[in-house]
């Protein structure tokens, strides 16, 4: 805390962590590190999988790799901070440190959002104008589309993150969390945060409800078609195609309205903790095992690159 006569400026913010429990902190330590390894294995080996082999240069796995690059830098953002913290005593953060941080959460994770909704267009697309698929999703849609994501999720992220800091922190300078979120942020806050709570609410509405939206009319469209076919065969094998997107989704809008769609006199921090564990440390692992363990396709060419011989 910097003194300014009677008033107090945070530059810097303490963390309390995920635990406060030294017995804990190490086997959590190892466990969220092979987590965190995964994660990056896994995505990377998807992307280099996905540019190496023809068979998946479709939009489908165009969407897919941007989605693996995405939970890396999701979990990037999160996951070494936290490591640092279950072994260091003093589990402090820059005040700009704090801000990039919150900014780089929001980018991808609002980034993801708009991904998996441009994901059920493009399997709207596939089953529902099937002859029309590779002209309407051609490269240069998904480029267009892909980019639009990115910068939909820069755009919000840097609205997010300028309302949260142009906020007074002029008391205490403890977070009551592993990492710098909205909620915790606002529980320090010495300004009247009610304003920013509704802009909050309406921001994640905007993104969170607009793209479940988007993606809920997307499998009405898919399940209607799906319900077309005489063929119980083809039926099957055209929902398994949506089966590992639909996985992804449920998965993570779950924990997303969980989080962030609560009246805030519901909120536990403590509670959140856990929630914001899943989201942010365990989501980007289960996303790539969901695409690979659920695709035969995948699962094909994943073996004969481990089982190829020099």
């Amino acid at each position: 805390l910097t003194f300014h006569g009677n008033h107090t400026t945070v530059t810097e913010f303490i963390l309390h962590g995920l635990t406060d429990r030294p017995e804990l902190q190490l086997p959590l330590f190892m466990l969220f590190l092979v987590i965190y390894i995964v994660t990056l294995l896994w995505n990377l080996g998807l992307i280099a999988l996905f540019r190496r082999d023809s068979r998946f240069h479709t939009p489908m796995y165009y969407f897919v790799s941007h989605l693996a690059f995405v939970d890396i830098c999701y979990s990037s953002a999160i996951t070494p901070k936290l490591l640092a913290e279950l072994l260091a005593e003093e589990k402090s953060i820059a005040f700009a440190g704090c801000a990039a941080q919150l900014c780089a959460f929001a980018v991808f994770g609002n980034t993801e959002c708009l991904i998996l909704a441009v994901m059920a267009y493009d399997r709207y697309t596939a089953i529902c104008n099937p002859l029309n698929y590779l002209i309407i999703m051609s490269k240069q849609t998904c480029a267009q589309l892909v980019a639009g994501c990115y910068v939909l999720g820069i755009l919000h992220s840097v609205t997010h993150t300028t309302f949260t800091f142009t906020l007074s922190f002029c008391g205490s300078n403890e977070i009551n969390h592993y990492f710098c979120d909205v909620p915790p942020l606002l529980e320090i806050s010495c300004s009247d945060t009610h304003t920013y709570e509704m802009v909050l609410f309406a921001l994640v509405c905007i993104n969170c409800v607009s793209t479940t939206m988007a993606i809920f009319i997307s499998y009405c469209y898919i399940l209607a078609s799906i319900l077309r076919m005489r063929s119980a065969e083809g039926r099957r094998k055209t929902f398994s195609t949506c089966a590992s997107h639909l996985t992804s989704v449920t998965i993570f809008y779950g924990t997303i309205f969980f989080m962030y769609l609560r009246p805030s006199s519901t909120y536990s921090l403590d509670q959140d903790k856990v929630a914001s564990v899943f989201y942010t440390v365990v989501i980007p692992m289960l996303n790539p095992l969901i695409y690979s363990l659920r695709n035969k396709e995948v699962k094909d060419a994943l073996r004969k690159v481990i089982m190829k011989k020099p």
